[in-house]
This record gives C-alpha cells, structure tokens and sequence, in this order.
C-alpha cells in the first residue's frame, strides 16, 4: 500500500500533458499555462505575485470562515435583520448592498432565497417586513435558552453549526480569486484491495465476523422444543444464538420468539424514552432448497434434534412441522447449469423457520448499533444466561444454514454485478447525458424536453438511454429492499399488508372530486379565526399543550425545592433566568474566565439578588467540590455529599426550560404568528394544489396500485425460486418489472410539466443559478488575495514575515488533517475488511467539480461533521444528574478518543487583521 501522495486539482490539468505530468507544452500556445503550472509546483509566488496560489486559497478560506461564522452568529440579534438590507426595512433608511453588515447571507438570501419560486411572489412590505422580520426579531427578543444554560447542544445550535459549514462551502468553492493561481491540498485515492463486487450493504448479512460494539452475534441455526402444560407436550421452535466476543470462547444460547419479545419489553424498560427497531411478526414458514439437499429426501434431517424438558416428545410432530415450506422448486445441483434438464430432480431440504431466523438476525443487529443497548444489563443477559452445547444434529443444521447463509450473498452479488454490467453498456450514453447536464441551462432543457415529448420513446436519444439506466437502478433498489437483506422478509410483509388495506378506488375518487385548496382554506379560517378579537383555535391549542409542559415543570420544581431546602439558593436561580440578557452574559463570561460551573457564578454573583450568606457560599462550593468528586469516582459517599449541588443543576436546568415554554406560548399568542401561517400557506400551498388539479393527478393513483400488485408478484415468484436458480432470470424480472410501468411515470410526470404553469422552469432556472454561481462564482468579480495582502503590508496594518508564516501554518495543518483523516479511514476499511466500493457506472460519471463544488472543499467539510458531530441526548433527562454528568463526560472522552491524533489548528492573529480590509473586498464583489 502506497503512501498518500499531494495532487494537483486545477481542472485545466486534467487530460493534459504539461510539466506537471510528464509532458511538453507548446511554446506559442501554452505560455500562460505553463507559467501557472510552474508556479504551482515550485511553490514560488509567480512574478507580480505577492502568495503562492495555495496561499491565497488558504488566506481565503481563513478569512472566509471567520466571515461566515460571525454572519451566522449575528442572526440571534433582534436588530441582525435591520442591518442586513432590502427588503428588510432599518432604522437608518435603506442599508446598501456594500455597506451590509452580513453581505454573504444577503447575497444567499437577495439571489437563492428570495428568487425561490413561490417566494418571489412575496410583496416587500407586506411579507417580509410587516411579518417575518417582525416575528424574528420577536423570537430573537425571546432570548430562549442557549446550550451553555441547559448543558446540552439545542438543536438550534447544531443547525447553526451545519449551516455554517455549507455557506463556508458555497463561498470558498463559487468565488475564485483574481490570480488564477489558487490551488488546494488533495491527497491521491485511498488504495485497498479491490473487489469485483459491491460488497456494502452485504457485509451485514454475513454469517459471522460482523462484529458491533463489541458483539458478534448470528442466529446460526433452529431446533424445536416440547414442552408440557397440562395434558399435551406442545412444540416450540428455539433460535440457536452463536455469540462471539474478543478474547472469550464461543458461547451458544438457545432463545425462543417469546424471550426476543420479553428482551424488547425489559430494553424498553431499561431505557425509557429510547426508540426501538420493532420486533418482527412472527413468521411459521420454511424454505426449501436443493442446492442443500443430500439426495436422500429425508426432510426430518433439516431440522435439529428436539430438546424436551422433562421428557422426550414425539416425532410424528416434526413431520408435521415440516408441511410448513414455501413452495421449494426442485432445481439441479449448484454446479451444474439450472437450464440442464438432463439431471435427475433432487428433493429439497427444508429449512424450518428459516426466513423467522435471519429477520431475528436482522433486528439484533440493528439494536445492536446502538452503543447504549449494546452495553444493557438486558443484552448481556440474553446472550449468555443458560448457554447450551449443540448437539450433532444441530451442528449439521448450523451448517446447512450457514452454506445457505453463504450461498445467498453469492447471489447477492451475482446480481449486483450483472446490474452493474448492463449498467456499464450505457457508459457511453450517459457521458453525453453528464455533459447535456453540465453544461449551462443542462436541467432546464431535459425539462423542456419532458414537456415537449408525451411518450418515453420519443425523448432524445440520451435521455432514452438515461432512463434504461435508471430503471436498472430502481430494479436493483426495489430487489435490495424486498428480498437481499435480513430484514427483507419483514419489511415485503409490512408493505403487502399496507397495500391490501388501501382503499385505491375510494381515494382516487375523492381526490378527483374534492377541491384540495378550497378545504385547506375552510380548515384554516377554522383554526385561524379570532371572533371579537379573541385567541384563535390553534392559538388555544398551542397554548393549551405549552401550560401543560409548563405546569409538569412546576411540579417537579416544587419537588425539588421541598428537597433543597433553601429558598434563597432557588430564588436566585430563578431570577437568572429572569434576568436581562447583559446580566447574564456577564456572569458567563465571568463562569468562562474562571473555568467554574455556571451555576457556581450566577449563585456567587452580586449582580442578582438575593445575596447569599457566606455560610451559603461556602456550602453551595462544598457541594460543587463534592459534585466532581463524585462524578469522577463512584463513591457512595461523595454521591451523597453531591446531591445538593445535583437538585440545584437539575432546578436550573427546569426553570429554562419552564421559561423557554413561556417564551414561546407568549410567540403563539401574538397576532403577526398567525398571519405569518396563513401567508406561508398561501405562497407554498396553493400553487401546488392547482397543479395537481390540472394535471389529473388522480389518474396515477391507479397507476401505482397496478405497479404495486405487480411488483407483489414478482418479488413473491423470486422468492419461491430457489437461491441456484440462474441470477440473469432474477435480474431481469426486476428490470422487466420496471419497464412495464415506466410510461405511467413518465405519463404523470409530463402532465404535472404541463399544467405548472411554468413552476417547473422557474425552478429549475433557480437550480441553474445556483449551479451557475459555484461554476463561475458572482457577478460582481473576484477576490484579489495579492492586492488584499500587498496593501496591509504597504499600509504596515500587518507584519508580512508573521502573516506568511500564519498562512503556512494553516496549510500544513490542513495537509497533516487530511492525511490523518486518510489514514484513519483505511484502518476503518481494513478493520471491517472492506474493498473499494464501486457505484453504478451512470452514478460515478458525475463528479462535485461538475457542478462547481471542489472535491478537496467537500472533504474538509465531511472531516469537519465528523469532528463536530454529537448524538441526541434525549434520555439524559431520565438519569439522575449525577449519571447524566458522567454520561455527558463519557461522551467527551469518547470524541477526544476518536479524534485522538487529529491535528491542532494552530492559533492565528497577524492574518486576522486583515478581516476589515477582506469585508470591505467582499462587499464590492458580493453586491449585485
């Protein structure tokens, strides 16, 4: 395995031969790119130049981050939206677009936002400033609770964080600097060992060596039980659960349907609040197979011994349980060809429970991913209480499913790689149809052609052959969803009871006759109307369902204060969270700079009344010292000693978040919400409805129930054949499926095109300039990074040596970044035994550069979600504080593992300084 190496990414190399890959450039032609490329790989700045085109990339990138970021923080303020510009009013008369105080979210908002179809319909004054500006800076003016003050990441804070990081993404990849030169770190592909198939997806349905935090756990073969009640000895069967783990021996378990039922119910105890993977139905069936038949026709060999407690049970009964199989086909030998009618017919051997065992197998897994339940009291008791040793005949029903197990991904990837190879024919085809896409205005004319032509077969020859490549991907889906997986069984059985209960006629013939847009707008005079001036419906309803939360609230802050037992000590908490935002912004800063708990300053603090006593002071930092103390050691003791300090987090964190409800219920109330409701469905909803009432969309609900009962019957036919049958069948059962419906699709989605009113072509002129901006960025110009920096230098507002210096450090970090993050992955892949994953040949054909998004850009933003990223925490609530601390810690230490080694950003001021020099450069070229 090869060492990553540095690549160069301008896209003017790409197929060239030049200095930078071996080749000559040709002295009359090619002067200006050669001199480019030489200064890329010498590193020196070209002449005139002051950076080298990494460092201009990188000095952008730096200055641009820090732009974005406090754009992005600037939208809690309640006067964010007055200095922001039309066509949002100001106190200070009309804010041009280069005076903006946020010229990157205003240019977002003026050319992506406010052009949206739907909202470029929206009137100034009357939408914009008379009712969002006026709800947002009322929201903003709530100052609900921040993440500092209830301990845990808001999902608004999260959504700030991701919002930030794709503006940063737009910005840096859509404008280019004016040298030419910029140029970015990419490091060379991954190199592993390559596999002929897709293996994703397949790896988790593999017998064993699929191991999840820390379990290894197959349901590896089925046995039958008796048991006695009363009279009769009644027969059960029992899943043989195989359970590996790292430095231990192999342990068997044998687990009825009810135990996995009992687990569910005991998990759901164990962890109140946790969503869980439902539970499979249960399922009595069999599957027959030849490819495993001895040729002796003895079915009773396919099931294992019975096990009796308390005596043995009678045989006849196993005969009986073997009538329970799925339609088996007597199909030849594995090695042999499945058309050689010439061999002789074999029985098939029955495999009892089968398709029961690998949906059980399904659903451990997937509960299983779960770090929490992983480690439960209840998992680790199920896979180890009573283990049992198989006896000979349950060892040789162990065997002929694995081989089942085996043969069944061989499938699995005899099908995806015939998929793949049809897919590949249309290699051609769909290089023309990626350049009919990349180029200008690509989306909307494939659209206008779908306008134009009523019938598949008349599209273009390109689009035609798209479209057999999508249907050989929707066959793939539709065959990887309902019959390849575990939980295919399960999952086939959900959508086929859906579909009988449907009553398609019924809705069709309602949605032919109803006025959609006539009946939502009675149904919101009916929650929106105020008689007399007096709350609206929906105003009670909101208002009802905040009280409730709030009045909960206070009955557990009444609890806790009885078990306090210091009124002062709780009336200073809650006038905190009483308090004006500069009161409390000073006690953070104060907790902050102290490295101290939150609650430890506001309680200490002079700006709050009441004052505590000092006896008070010192028992409040008592109970803090004997809170770490006890967080960090499990000690009974100190957990004692810490419970004061624990009621009084558990009675801060309560008044928030009673306060954040009152904030709220106080926004529902106010009169520019409802108008603000009414005004979005409008702009939103009604266009939509007069599409659907145009185009006959009532007409495609027959559509889908005939495709429907179709792909029934098909899925139903592979899954009586058995798994030696010829794959090139199976694959093009799916294929033809697809094709006997594909002109209902393209019938609906032509009548949607035509009756849109031109919906359609607008938005997709608004995806064009979107696509148009990243490719050749705004209008206004580009950043010159040279200029920027030559005239601080002049100007002495910086020191050159200390800001190439910065700039080189932050080029290196990003280097040592992603070779860490490379690194990482491919022990990830060699840990899992993973090879390089191909993609269908139409889908690869596309790559982020076609639509104006660099690679080396998408990679620092998938490394920096991988940093940020953190899990829900809804279940803390449910632990007492002391557990909810330690969890929370566990978690930190837990990131800090996983980016152990993760290089340090290093600290820059010199090239800061260029910030206001840099806003007013971006103003100027962000502002048409």
């Amino acid at each position: 395995m090869s060492a990553a190496t540095v690549k160069d990414d301008n896209p003017e190399n790409v197929g060239r031969k030049g200095p930078l890959n071996g080749g000559t450039v040709s002295p009359g032609k090619s002067t200006m790119e050669s001199d480019r490329l030489n200064a890329k790989r010498s590193g020196i700045p070209k002449d005139g130049q002051i950076l080298t085109g990494r460092q201009e990339h990188y000095l952008k990138r730096e200055l641009v981050r820090q732009q974005v970021h406090y754009e992005i923080q600037e939208l809690s303020s309640p006067t964010a939206l007055q200095r922001f510009g039309a066509p949002f009013r100001s106190d200070f008369g009309e804010v041009a677009p280069v005076d903006s105080d946020l010229p990157i979210l205003r240019y977002i908002f003026v050319h992506h936002v406010r052009n949206f179809p739907f909202l470029d319909q929206a009137k100034e004054k009357e939408f914009w400033q008379d009712k969002l500006q006026i709800f947002l800076e009322l929201f903003a003016n709530k100052h609900i609770s921040s993440s500092e003050d209830r301990l845990e990441e808001t999902k608004r804070k999260k959504l700030a964080i991701k919002c930030e990081k794709l503006v940063e993404l737009m910005m840096v990849s859509g404008i280019p600097t004016a040298s030419g030169y910029e140029e970015r770190i990419r490091f060379s592909e991954i190199e592993v060992v390559d596999r002929s198939a897709n293996e994703q997806g397949l790896l988790v349905n593999a017998p064993e060596g699929n191991e999840i935090n820390g379990w290894d756990v197959n349901v590896a073969g089925v046995r039958t039980t008796s048991v006695k009640r009363t009279v009769r000895y009644h027969t059960h069967a029992e899943f043989l659960l195989k359970v590996t783990r790292k430095g231990q021996s192999d342990v068997y378990v044998g687990r009825r349907y009810g135990d996995f039922a009992r687990l569910h119910k005991r998990l759901r105890r164990e962890l109140p609040g946790k969503v869980l993977h439902p539970l499979p139905r249960k399922m009595k069936g069999s599957t027959g197979s030849a490819f495993l038949s001895s040729g002796n026709g003895d079915d009773a060999s396919s099931v294992s011994s019975v096990s009796t407690q308390g005596t043995t049970g009678d045989e006849t009964s196993l005969r009986n349980l073997l009538g329970h199989r799925r339609g088996a086909s007597s199909t030849p030998s594995v090695n042999q060809s499945p058309r050689d009618s010439s061999d002789l017919p074999r029985e098939p051997v029955t495999l009892y429970r089968e398709d029961q065992r690998v949906s059980l197998r399904a659903f451990l897994r997937t509960i299983l991913q779960n770090p929490q339940i992983a480690q439960t009291k209840a998992i680790k008791e199920f896979f180890s209480e009573n283990p049992i040793k198989p006896n000979e005949e349950e060892r040789d029903d162990i065997q002929r499913r694995r081989e089942m197990d085996e043969k069944r991904m061989a499938e699995q990837r005899q099908f995806y790689e015939i998929a793949r190879q049809r897919a590949r024919e249309l290699d051609v085809y769909m290089e023309r149809f990626r350049r009919e896409i990349v180029e200008s205005n690509g989306l909307t004319r494939l659209f206008q052609e779908i306008r134009e032509k009523e019938k598949l077969d008349d599209l273009s020859v390109q689009y035609k052959k798209f479209a057999e490549w999508l249907r050989i991907e929707v066959a793939a889906t539709v065959y990887h969803l309902f019959l390849a997986e575990d939980n295919s069984p399960e999952l086939f059985a959900q959508g086929k009871r859906i579909h009988s209960l449907l009553p398609y006629t019924l809705l069709k013939n309602v949605i032919r006759i109803a006025n959609p847009a006539m009946v939502m707008n009675s149904v919101l005079d009916l929650f929106l109307a105020q008689p007399f001036g007096s709350r609206s419906l929906m105003q009670r309803i909101f208002a009802m369902t905040l009280n409730d939360g709030i009045k909960s609230f206070q009955k557990s802050i009444d609890s806790l204060t009885n078990k306090i037992d210091d009124p002062v000590l709780c009336q200073k908490i809650k006038r905190f969270t009483e308090a004006e935002e500069d009161t409390k912004n000073t006690i953070r800063g104060e907790a902050t700079a102290e490295e101290i708990d939150l609650l430890v300053a506001l309680l200490r603090s002079d700006l709050l009344e009441p004052e505590l006593s000092p006896e008070q002071i010192g028992k409040v930092f008592n109970a803090y010292v004997a809170w770490n103390n006890a967080v960090d050691n499990v000690d009974e003791e100190m957990k004692s000693g810490a419970q004061l300090f624990a009621y009084l987090k558990q009675l801060f964190k309560l008044y928030t978040r009673q306060r954040d409800k009152a904030m709220m219920s106080n926004i529902i109330e106010e009169t520019v919400t409802l108008h603000l409701f009414r005004d979005l469905f409008t702009i939103f909803y009604e266009p939509l409805i007069r599409v659907y009432k145009s185009a006959n969309v009532y007409n495609s609900v027959t559509d889908f129930a005939v495709f429907a009962d179709d792909a029934i019957q098909v899925v139903e036919k592979a899954q009586r054949q058995d798994v030696a049958a010829d794959p090139n069948q199976t694959v093009q059962s799916f294929i033809d499926l697809c094709q006997r419906h594909e002109h209902n699709f393209y019938k609906f989605v032509h009548e949607v095109h035509i009756h849109d009113n031109g919906l359609f072509q607008e938005l997709m002129g608004w995806l064009e300039g979107i696509l148009e901006f990243l490719r050749k960025g705004p209008r206004g110009g580009k950043l010159d990074m040279n200029a920027l920096f030559q005239g601080a230098v002049d100007m002495n507002q910086i020191n050159k040596d200390v800001a190439v210096t910065e700039i080189d450090a932050l080029i290196k970090w990003q280097e040592e970044r992603k070779k860490w993050h490379q690194d990482k992955t491919r022990q990830k892949m060699a840990a899992q035994g993973l090879g390089n994953v191909e993609t269908a040949p139409g889908v690869s054909s596309f790559k982020s550069s076609d639509f104006g998004l660099n690679e080396s850009d998408l990679q620092d933003l998938n490394i920096s979600d991988e940093s940020t990223s953190s899990e829900e925490d809804s279940e803390a609530d449910e632990l007492d504080p002391i557990a909810s601390e330690r969890r929370r810690r566990a978690k930190k230490q837990d990131h800090l593992r996983r980016t152990a080694g993760e290089p340090r950003k290093p600290d820059v001021s010199e090239v800061l300084k260029l910030q206001p020099s840099f806003l007013a450069m971006l103003r100027m070229v962000l502002a048409d």
